[in-house]
C-alpha cells in the first residue's frame, strides 16, 4: 500500500466509526487500527526497541481509552500514537521535536494537500482506478456542482429531488470526511523541515569535543572567579537549605494540630514551595554546569557541593511526601492528593537525573530529553489505572465518608458504590448507580465505554 492508500482508507474508516456516534469505543478502535497500520508500514530498519515499546504502549492506550474514554486515556492514546509515528520515520530524532514537527505540519498541510504530485502517485494509475476516476468520480463531482446551481435557479427543478427524504446527514459526513482526511494526511504524510534536521544537534545528550575545554561563560568573569562564585553559591545554598529543612519539618510534624481547612491550605502551599524549590535548584545547577565546568579539573569542590545540595533537596521532597501521606490518612484520598505524589515523584526523578548529569558530564539537553520520557510514562500510569475506583474503595472504609460528594466527584467508582449499597442496604443509592450504568449501556455500540459494559 502507498501513502495515499493509507490516507484514503483511514479517512473512510474515520467517517464510518464516528458517523452519528459519540466518542467512545470508536476512538479506541481507530487508535488500534492506526497502530496496526503503522507497524505494517514501517521499514524494518526503523523497528527498534523504542519502536516496539511505543507499539505496545499504543495498543494498551487504545484499549485503555476504549475501557475508560476519559481525558487521561485520550492524552495517552494521542501521545502514544504520535510518538510511534514519529519514531517510525525518525528513529534518531529526539522526542522534544515531536510537538514542533506536528504543529508545523498542521499549518503547512493546508498548502501541502494541494501539491498532489508530492503525495499522489506520479505514474499512470491502474486501469480500475483510472476508470473509477474518469467514469464515476469526476462526472459525479460535476453533476453535484451544476445540480446546486440549477436548484438555486428553479424551485420546480429542486422539488423533483427534495421531495425525497434521504436518511443520511450529508453535512455530518462532509465534516467528518474533512476532519478524518486532515488527521490521516498529517499522520501518514508529515514532513520534518530541513531547519529542524539542521538544528537537531542542540538536543544531543553529550558534549562535542570542542565544548569540553574549560572556559569562562561570560567575558566579564574569568574562569577562576566563576569557579569561586559557584563554590560560594552552593555552600551558602546548602547552609540555607539545611536551616529550611529543620524549620520545614518542625512546622510539619511538631507544631500544634490545625483545622482541616488550615492543614489543607498549608499542605498545598508547602508542596508548591517544594516543587518550585526543586525546579529552581535544577535550573541553578544547569546554569553552572552547562558547559566548561563539567570538564574543569579544579571544579571538584563545586561538584561535591552541588551533589550535596541535590541530596538535601531530595530529603525535602521525601519530607513533603511523608506529610502528604499523613494528610491522606487523616482526611481521605482525592485526585489532587494523589497528583501531589506524581509531582513529587517527577521532582525526585529530576534531581536524580541532575545528579547523573554532573557525574557523567552530560549536557543540559540530557535532562529535557530524559524527563520527557518520564512525563510520558506518568501519563500512561494515570490512564491505565482506575484511580477513581481506588479512591472510592479506600474512602468508603472511613467513618467520615460523605457519599454525595464522592458520588459526584469521583469517576469509574460504580462497582465500589454497588458493593457499598448492598452492604448498607441502600436501595436508593443502588437505583442511582444502576440508572447511570443503564444510560451508558444504552448508547450505540461505537459510543460505548467498555467499563460500564462489565457492570451488572
Amino acid at each position: 500500500m502507498k501513502t495515499h492508500h493509507y490516507i484514503f482508507f483511514t479517512t473512510v474508516l474515520f467517517v464510518i466509526l464516528f458517523y452519528d456516534q459519540e466518542v467512545g469505543l470508536n476512538l479506541g478502535l481507530l487508535g488500534l487500527i492506526y497502530t496496526g497500520l503503522t507497524l505494517f508500514k514501517t521499514n524494518s530498519e526503523n523497528k527498534t526497541r523504542t519502536f516496539y515499546i511505543l507499539l505496545t504502549t499504543s495498543i494498551l492506550s487504545g484499549i485503555a481509552f476504549a475501557w475508560y474514554g476519559d481525558f487521561p486515556s485520550f492524552l495517552a492514546l494521542v501521545s502514544s500514537i504520535l510518538l510511534l509515528d514519529y519514531k517510525a520515520k525518525n528513529r534518531n530524532m529526539k522526542i522534544l521535536f515531536l510537538m514542533p514537527v506536528f504543529v508545523l505540519n498542521c499549518f503547512t498541510s493546508l498548502c501541502r494537500i494541494f501539491k498532489l504530485d508530492a503525495w499522489l502517485p506520479k505514474r499512470n494509475m491502474p486501469g480500475l482506478w483510472q476508470k473509477t476516476l474518469a467514469f464515476i468520480l469526476i462526472p459525479l463531482l460535476l453533476l453535484s456542482v451544476f445540480f446546486g446551481i440549477y436548484s438555486s435557479g428553479s424551485n420546480h427543478f429542486a422539488s423533483l429531488f427534495t421531495d425525497y427524504e434521504l436518511d443520511l446527514n450529508l453535512w455530518q459526513v462532509f465534516c467528518l470526511s474533512v476532519l478524518g482526511f486532515f488527521i490521516a494526511f498529517n499522520y501518514w504524510n508529515y514532513t520534518v523541515e530541513r531547519l529542524i534536521y539542521k538544528n537537531h544537534y542542540i538536543l544531543d545528550n553529550d558534549f562535542q569535543k570542542d565544548s569540553q575545554i574549560p572556559k569562562a561563560t561570560y567575558s566579564f568573569l574569568d574562569l577562576d572567579a566563576e569557579r569561586i562564585s559557584g563554590v560560594m553559591s552552593f555552600l551558602l545554598l546548602n547552609i540555607l537549605l539545611i536551616f529550611f529543612l529543620i524549620t520545614y519539618n518542625y512546622e510539619q510534624f511538631y507544631e500544634t494540630s490545625k483545622t482541616p481547612v488550615q492543614l489543607s491550605e498549608e499542605t498545598h502551599e508547602r508542596v508548591n514551595a517544594v516543587i518550585m524549590s526543586i525546579i529552581m535548584a535544577i535550573l541553578v545547577i544547569m546554569f553552572y554546569f552547562k558547559s566548561g565546568f563539567n570538564f574543569d579539573p579544579k571544579a571538584g569542590s563545586m561538584k561535591l557541593l552541588a551533589k550535596i545540595w541535590i541530596v538535601l533537596n531530595a530529603v525535602l521532597v521525601l519530607s513533603a511526601a511523608v506529610k502528604n501521606y499523613e494528610y491522606i490518612m487523616n482526611y481521605a484520598f482525592t485526585y489532587k492528593r494523589l497528583g501531589v505524589f506524581a509531582f513529587l515523584f517527577l521532582s525526585l526523578i529530576g534531581l536524580a537525573l541532575t545528579f547523573i548529569k554532573i557525574q557523567k558530564q552530560k549536557r543540559n539537553a540530557f535532562l529535557f530529553n530524559t524527563m520527557a520520557w518520564y512525563f510520558y510514562g506518568t501519563i500512561l500510569v494515570c490512564s491505565y489505572i482506575n484511580w477513581g475506583g481506588l479512591i472510592m474503595s479506600e474512602n468508603m472504609k472511613r467513618k467520615d465518608f460523605t457519599l454525595d460528594y464522592y458520588f459526584e466527584s469521583v469517576n469509574f467508582s460504580e462497582r465500589s458504590l454497588l458493593k457499598y449499597a448492598d452492604e448498607k442496604n441502600d436501595l436508593q443509592l443502588r437505583k442511582r448507580v444502576l440508572n447511570k450504568i443503564k444510560y451508558e449501556k444504552n448508547k450505540p455500540v461505537l459510543s460505548k465505554v467498555m467499563y460500564y459494559q462489565t457492570l451488572k
